[in-house]
């Protein structure tokens, strides 16, 4: 019942936004920002690139050929927006860099 509540919007309903294919080197960072930014990690899984059927909660011992995905939830909605600008502009940021490295 207090789950239902919670997930349907009742007495604090969260917002909640997905990141997929989260690179294995930038989640520790992700899940800094998260927490300093009043995010909460609902859910981490890592899911198989060949089988659909294949999902890991929890870091396989050979994580190669695995996507990451992240779900992140919030009070407000402009905490997940921020987020994901800062996540964006990582991604940008280093993928100038490799440019920059390889030219």
């Amino acid at each position: 019942m207090l789950i239902e509540n919670y997930a349907q919007g009742g007495v604090n309903p969260r917002k909640q936004t997905e990141f997929r294919n989260v690179n294995k080197n930038i989640l520790p960072w992700l899940e800094e920002v998260a927490l300093e930014n009043n995010c909460k990690v609902e859910k981490k899984e890592w899911k198989s690139k060949y089988n659909s059927y294949v999902v890991y909660d929890y870091e396989p011992f050979c994580s190669e050929g695995f996507e990451i995905n992240m779900t992140l939830s919030a009070n407000c909605q402009q905490y997940l927006d921020f987020l994901r600008f800062l996540y964006e502009a990582k991604l940008e940021t280093i993928k100038y860099l490799k440019s920059c490295i390889l030219d």
